[in-house]
């Protein structure tokens, strides 16, 4: 299992000098999902393996079931990644946050647009239901001037049975008149007058009732004027919807004309935007370039300094560290070649643990050198996130660097303390290693006036190159001030456009449910009208039918007078 741990070192009194005995203090663990757990409690294990690091040093060590080390590597890098890590992850939460925010807000938009919607459904269901209970009424009515229409039928057919009658009860007339007036003499029986007068009652008695019908129909058409009035109150409201109609149409043609024209001007400053957002990128990427060029130079400066310190300590040994020669000098000489054989091991294995580090920090800088390749050849949208991974890669071997300053030290002054200890220890075995030291001073002289004549020209190319970099940043920050002051113009009238695009929906969307409304409040109301005017019509031809009727009426009852008069006059002769 993989812990996070801190180096620890007690010292521990053995013989006449101390030595220091590394321990691990466990801190966190990780688990099977990649997340960390701290360790509960302080627990510490044993690690011979981290003698060469300094105590409050971050390590990643994996253990075995039995709390055993396996492994241990500089914890430095793998920090770095999962802060890192942990960076991406809550800026990827804010943006699924505001994202949230903003589906909650269209959400929020929506329901009230619906409920605007229904709202507006309702009163229209208002409106059909208000006309469905007047269509029924009319249907009623319909049904009434039709049963009229049966009953003026009835009526019409018993006068044409009355009109036969009464034109054979005057065929009977005139025929007994003839006979009459071919006997001249004769006198009428008793059994003729009767069955005359009879006659004469029947046909007076037959004449139909028309007053109660023409109440009928009166009532009719006061009915059928009040619909009419109803439905000129519909008619009425239709032509005022149809002006509304109107008048917001004629205000969806006038800001679809305003819309279009801002939208090209709109369009117009994207291209000059778009243009000086090139230049900027050009000017950026010369300056990146000349950045780049500059952190070049910067790093071979660095590590020139580090070669001249390093050929500088070949020379000149640093005399900071110092050591018990008095009691080495007492110390038997095969316990002196034993610590002598244990620093060398010590050495080795700090020697290896600094070689990997700097293998590490070789591979980083190799990275970063491809990351510098891909930010020359990427595109705009791509930029963004190769300089934050080369910013952050670039802080990761920073950091690496600063830690390998205090393990090279650490390191020298192992190679020190090895050193005085062998100088002793073979003087003591009448070994003599002579003053090579003078030798590679006098040898490595000329390289160091090399290296420093090298430095100094490469910091007159890094002063000219840092002072050519500032030219630029001079130069660009006009031309990035610009640019965002357009991009926010671009921005605010973009919103602005939208706001009036979904603003003018709306009221296309209104308008067109307005013309929904006085179409099917017309296709509603006409056939309405049509049944109406056809019943209004109908009422008229019964109206006149009843006068008629009445006409004939009154014309049959003058003739059975006449002829009631005319029978009395023949009986009374």
């Amino acid at each position: 299992m993989l812990y996070l741990a801190e180096v620890q070192k007690q010292k521990v009194k053995s013989g006449f000098m101390g030595s220091a005995k590394a321990e691990l203090k466990l801190l966190a663990y990780q688990r099977a999902d990649q997340s960390w757990t701290p360790v509960p409690g302080e627990e510490a294990i044993a690690a011979e393996e981290v003698n060469h690091l300094n105590p409050g040093a971050l390590v990643l060590a994996d253990l075995n079931p039995n709390r055993q080390v396996q492994q241990v590597r500089e914890a430095g890098r793998p920090l770095v990644g999962i802060l890192q890590a942990f960076s991406r992850q809550l800026e990827k939460s804010k943006a699924q946050e505001e994202e949230i925010e903003q589906w909650k807000q269209s959400l929020t938009y929506q329901s009230e647009e619906l409920n605007r919607r229904n709202m507006e459904m309702e009163a229209r269901l208002d409106q059909l239901q208000h006309i469905e209970e007047d269509v029924q009424r009319l249907e009623v009515q319909q049904q009434e001037v039709e049963a009229n229409r049966q009953t003026v039928a009835e009526l019409q057919a018993e006068i044409d049975r009355n009109r036969s009658e009464l034109e054979g009860a005057w065929e009977h007339l005139r025929g007994e008149q003839r006979r009459m007036e071919e006997q001249q003499s004769t006198v009428l029986d008793e059994g003729t007058k009767q069955q005359l007068q009879e006659l004469l009652d029947r046909l007076s008695g037959s004449v139909p009732p028309i007053v109660t019908l023409r109440e009928q129909i009166s009532l009719s058409f006061e009915t059928i004027a009040s619909q009419q009035n109803i439905l000129n109150q519909h008619w009425q409201n239709l032509e005022q919807q149809r002006g509304t109609a109107e008048t917001q149409q004629a205000e969806v043609d006038r800001q679809s004309a305003s819309l279009a024209s801002r939208r090209d001007q709109w369009q117009q400053a994207q291209a000059a935007f778009e243009q000086a957002q090139a230049q900027l990128q050009a000017q950026t990427a010369m300056l990146n370039c000349r950045q780049s060029y500059v952190q070049t130079l910067g790093t071979k400066l660095r590590q020139q300094e580090e070669i001249y310190q390093q050929i500088y300590r070949l020379i000149e040994p640093s005399s900071d560290v110092k050591v018990d020669v008095e009691a080495l000098e007492k110390m038997p000489v095969e316990q002196l070649q034993q610590v002598v054989q244990d620093l060398q091991r010590e050495l080795d294995s700090a020697s290896r643990f600094v070689n990997d580090q700097e293998e590490e920090l070789r591979l980083q800088q190799q990275t970063i050198d491809q990351l510098q390749g891909k930010l020359g050849q990427a595109s705009d949208s791509d930029r963004f996130s190769i300089e934050a991974e080369l910013a952050d890669e670039r802080d990761t071997y920073q950091f690496l660097n600063e830690t390998l300053v205090g393990q090279r030290q650490n390191l020298h002054e192992r190679k020190e303390i090895l050193s005085q200890h062998q100088a002793i220890l073979w003087r003591r075995q009448g070994l003599a290693p002579g003053n090579k030291q003078d030798d590679y001073r006098t040898d490595l002289s000329p390289i160091i006036a090399q290296v420093d004549a090298l430095k100094q020209q490469q910091a007159n190319e890094l002063q000219f190159g840092e002072q050519e970099v500032e030219q630029l940043r001079a130069k660009l920050q006009p031309m990035q001030e610009d640019v965002n002051r357009q991009s926010n113009e671009q921005q605010t009238q973009r919103q602005e456009l939208q706001s009036w695009e979904e603003s003018l929906l709306s009221l296309k969307v209104a308008t067109a449910q307005c013309w929904g409304r006085v179409n099917l409040y017309q296709e509603m109301l006409q056939p309405v009208q049509d049944n109406l005017d056809e019943l209004r019509h109908k009422l008229e031809t019964i109206a006149a039918t009843i006068e008629h009727v009445q006409d004939t009426g009154e014309h049959q009852v003058q003739a059975v007078s006449q002829m009631r008069e005319r029978l009395l006059s023949m009986m009374a002769g």
